[in-house]
Order: structure tokens, then sequence, then C-alpha cells
């Protein structure tokens, strides 16, 4: 899919790739967390076997177009109610994770018409005071992740007994693997989809005072169901919420619930619990 005038970092042009399950309306529309992808979710998919839905690989990550960094934080939701347009959304239930959850509300601010309900799932989305703050995001452990892998085996293999994997669904973290890895130039190895760098730097972008939105949320009007984790932010904490307390209080409809067993990563530890809430709201949109 691509994406025109969308100028980034010289060029015209992204290409952001969709995946796309046939099935009835409302549209399930999905948006994964940062350096994950649009298949992370297939476990979520399969269990949803008649419903129509579509899986996005933000700017950077999966498939879509690589550019070098900065990445900014606010050109993702941007990028979503481009593709919205461009697919002609209309009143689709907005899924987001983390990076996800961000985006997917600043595209639900920009294009009112493409969601009939949100469900955030650990947001990240900081109290609005973290804006003007100065924090300092602790990247340097990102930028020493290991980028080059001979095959998604050997991935899954070193990642399944460590933090925060060892808590994942196991056909999740394969799906995380096996489709979070591309050829490298040389064709010899394979490499991270999200590097290492472009990583870092959305991280970094993620507190800049231009991320903050709270102005968009106010205009939002549909409903917004936030599924956090209770565990206290820490910077650089990956298995902590990044999610303000107070953030359901902006939205005019909007519905929290905490789950006091889960980490940040609750489409991965629990894709189910995540299949139970998409189906709750497939019945509130039949039923209003």
């Amino acid at each position: 899919m691509i994406l025109h005038n969308r100028p980034v970092g010289g060029m015209e042009s992204i290409e952001m790739n969709v995946w796309e399950w046939s099935g009835v309306k409302p549209t399930i529309f999905l948006c994964h967390a940062t350096s994950f992808h649009g298949r992370c979710w297939d476990q979520i998919v399969h269990a949803l076997p008649n419903q129509h839905i579509i899986a996005i690989d933000f700017r950077g990550h999966g498939l879509s177009t690589k550019h070098a960094p900065p990445y900014s934080f606010r050109s993702f939701g941007e990028d979503l109610a481009a593709l919205a347009e461009k697919l002609e959304l209309r009143e689709a239930i907005g899924v987001g994770h983390s990076l996800g959850g961000y985006a997917v509300v600043l595209a639900a601010a920009l294009r009112p018409t493409s969601f009939s309900s949100l469900l955030l799932l650990d947001p990240v989305i900081l109290s609005e005071s973290a804006y003007t703050s100065n924090i300092n995001m602790p990247v340097g452990f990102i930028l020493k992740r290991r980028h080059i892998w001979s095959s998604a085996n050997e991935m899954i293999e070193s990642f399944q007994n460590r933090k925060p994997f060892r808590t994942w669904n196991s056909a999740v973290l394969r799906d995380y693997c096996n489709y979070g890895l591309i050829p490298s130039q040389n064709g010899s190895d394979l490499i991270l989809a999200c590097s290492p760098e472009a990583e870092a730097s959305v991280y970094i972008s993620s507190v800049a005072p231009e991320s903050n939105i709270y102005q968009e949320i106010s205009q939002i009007e549909i409903p917004v169901h936030i599924v956090r984790s209770p565990l206290p932010l820490v910077a650089g904490g990956f298995e902590t919420s990044p999610t303000a307390h107070n953030l359901v209080t902006y939205f005019r409809q909007g519905q929290e619930t905490v789950i006091d067993d889960i980490s940040h990563f609750i489409p991965m530890e629990r894709p189910e619990l995540v299949v139970k809430l998409i189906q709750n709201e497939l019945m509130k949109f039949k039923n209003r």
C-alpha cells in the first residue's frame, strides 16, 4: 500500500504494508507496538475466523518503508489516518497495543468517521506533565540488541527463557520471530525488521513535547476502552505500563480495566483475553 504525499527524509512517499483477512464487517483494525509487526496478532486473528481484519506494519517495521532515524511518534498516527482514508475505512473497531494504542487514538481524532470504537491495550500515552519534563530515555541497551540472526528458530531458542519473552504465549513468540526478521542486504543472514536504531529513535520521540496528543483526545467522541497493566512505569522497564493512570478521564466515553496479573505485553501474554475484549466490542457494535 503506497501512501503518497507523506514525505519521509526527502522521499515523496512511503510504502505501508497491510495484512488483510476477509470476513464480515465491522473491520477490526490492529496496530502493533514499537519494534513489533502486524503478524504478532496472528493468534488473535485465527480466533476470529469470520471477521474482516486489517493489521498494519508501521513505517520502519515489518515490511513497510524503512528510513534513517529520527522517527516521529506523531507520524505513526498520521500514517494511520492517511491509510484509513486510502482504504476508505468506515466504523472500524481500532485495536492498538503500546505505540499502536497511541497511533490509533491520533488517527481517530484526525479521521473520526473511520472508527466506531477503540480498544487500547496499555497505550503509550503518558501523563501530560511527562511531555514537558525533559525525560531522558535510556536507549543504550536497545542499540546493543542483536541485529543479525541465522534463522527464526535461533531467535526463538534465544528468547523463550528470557524476560520478557518467557511469559509470552509460545505461538505468539513464534509469530513474532518468524515475521520479525527480513533478509540482509547480502542475503546470507536475517536481520531485525525494525532496526535497533529505529527502535531507539521511536522511544526517544515518545516523550517529546510534540508527541502530546491530549488536545486531540478531547475531540474523540466514540467509546474508548483502556485495558492496562497495574505495573508502575519504570524508565527502560519494558514490562511496566506507560499509560497515564488518569488517561480514561480525558475521553468523553472512556472505560478502563486494570488486569492485575499481566505486564505491558497484554496481547503476547494473553491473546485469548484480547479475543474476548474484541468480541465484546463487536457485541456493542451490533447492539448500539
